[in-house]
């Protein structure tokens, strides 16, 4: 559990709200069911307004959606998400079935505005940027500027674009802090190597501009192994309507790395995966 206040312009206009972020479940094989449990529990022991979860609900099939159902109906505050590369990968349409089952809101490239003990919130749901999904202009349609934003998106380099449109804190996953964190190695591969200018923790600046949190997230998607502080499975809690350095916080604000952004080759094959993927799984459809 790690704890955060929120932006300093929440602190103007609400009054507090606490928002528990978890990101990366990977519900399937590879995460034991008995963790993702434990993180609902966990996640609910902290007494949340809204649970905020950030993409990659599944870890490359379908056989696991009624587990996730399973998982995302145990939390008791409201859930409001958005998707990740693995659940496109998956099958985004029977992924977003499972969450709207479970009771979840999904954005997909939405904005909306919910009402928690009388104060009102706005939500930025940024699709997956890494399946080439985001559309940042329909996500932030409609924004009211008078009104405390927070956004979610799964990759978390789209947080400048959110910040140029007035969000100041933005939540995401993607990069499970790169698991090993000993040495640095997490920044070394999540960042050097892949390119990544945000690889874990609080980025950016709540106090003016706007910051962008990284979390560790869940689950895994090709090995459970852990290994370092920085890396453990992870619930945050952000405290929104507290001033930044007012409560105790895991560390400090960090400088982002250089980054990399994808060429259009990369773009490409990436998009042209999720594409491949759903029509191995109509003709395997049709044969059945």
């Amino acid at each position: 559990m790690r704890h955060f206040a929120g932006a300093a312009a929440h602190a103007g206009t609400l009054e507090h709200l606490r928002v528990a972020h978890l990101t990366d479940l990977h519900v399937g094989r590879v995460t034991p069911f008995k963790v993702q449990q434990a993180a609902v529990q966990l996640t609910n022991a902290a007494k949340p307004d809204l649970i905020a979860i950030t993409g990659d609900f599944v870890c490359h099939s379908q056989l696991y959606l009624d587990q996730l159902t399973e998982v995302v109906r145990g939390f008791e505050a409201p859930v409001v998400c958005v998707l990740g590369n693995h659940d496109y990968w998956s099958g985004a349409t029977e992924v977003q079935r499972a969450l709207a089952r479970a009771g979840a809101a999904v954005l997909m490239n939405q904005n909306t505005t919910i009402e928690v003990r009388g104060q009102r919130l706005q939500l930025v749901g940024l699709d997956d940027a890494y399946t080439g999904h985001a559309d940042r202009a329909a996500a932030i349609r409609g924004l009211d500027p008078k009104l405390p934003m927070l956004g979610l998106s799964h990759i978390a380099e789209e947080a400048d674009g959110l910040w140029a449109a007035g969000v100041p804190l933005v939540l995401s996953g993607h990069t499970h802090a790169g698991q090993v964190t000993l040495a640095r190695l997490h920044e070394l591969a999540i960042g050097k190597m892949a390119g990544h200018r945000y690889v874990h923790g609080l980025y950016g600046a709540r106090a003016s501009g706007g910051a962008v949190y990284v979390g560790a997230g869940v689950g895994a998607s090709v090995m459970p192994l852990r290994v370092g502080e920085r890396g453990r499975r992870e619930i945050t809690v952000f405290e929104l309507g507290k001033q930044p350095g007012t409560i105790p916080e895991h560390h400090q604000e960090q400088p982002p790395g250089p980054g990399r952004k994808p060429s259009p080759r990369v773009q490409y094959e990436r998009a042209a995966k999720v594409v491949a993927r759903e029509r191995r799984r109509a003709r395997r459809g049709e044969r059945s």
